[in-house]
């Protein structure tokens, strides 16, 4: 069985990057996104601020399994903008996180080669002015138990190490903790089977 993947890599806010040649300027924006809509709004508002550019390309990928992704040439040559910035932001292990290259045409023509480096570079500097972090994918789960076996559960929530993120401590008790996602069968282990102890996932 292969191992759970707990962890993502994405961006903590927007930044910047720029590339030149034969006087096309390509002008790159990373930002951290979690939904399509938040794109459109960035892209919305680099097009105010770059309203004689010709090209607004981008790419993006979403989702804590980086599952959901797409490139966009916007009028350049088939994948010759939009691949090049997926790969860098491939490149760097990134999730939710979008990169949109700007072009001021220069006057004289890049060829595909020339435009695939350039998306590739413009995107590169962006990503690479980055403050890049790593995020635990978590699981939440729900104890419900009766007030006797208090010290039973407390114990073991010690025993794993995690934080409790509410508490009902009645007759009826109830907490709710986190876990990392691969910790989640140990602690499912722990509890099932336990006399008036009932441990089940929190749907997200």
């Amino acid at each position: 069985m292969g191992e759970i993947k707990d962890a993502y890599k994405t961006i903590t806010k927007a930044s910047e990057g720029f590339f030149k040649d034969r006087g096309s300027k390509f002008y790159g924006y990373a930002y951290p996104i979690t939904t399509e809509q938040e794109l459109k709004t960035k892209i919305e508002a680099l097009k105010k601020e770059h309203h004689t550019a010709r090209h607004h390309c981008y790419a993006y990928r979403l989702k804590q399994d980086y599952s959901v992704y797409r490139a966009n040439d916007d009028g350049e040559p088939t994948n010759a903008a939009g691949k090049p910035i997926l790969g860098q932001i491939d490149a760097k292990n990134l999730t939710n996180v979008a990169v949109v290259v700007v072009r001021y045409f220069g006057g004289t023509k890049l060829g595909v080669g020339g435009m695939m480096n350039a998306y590739k570079t413009a995107a590169f500097e962006a990503l690479n002015n980055a403050e890049i972090i790593e995020c635990t994918i978590d699981l939440e789960f729900e104890l419900s138990f009766g007030y006797p076996e208090m010290n039973t559960v407390m114990r073991f929530i010690k025993d794993l190490g995690v934080e409790i993120s509410s508490q009902k401590m009645e007759m009826d008790c109830k907490i709710v903790f986190s876990i990392r996602k691969k910790e989640g069968p140990k602690a499912i282990e722990k509890f099932t089977g336990l006399k008036n102890i009932r441990i089940q996932v929190v749907e997200t």
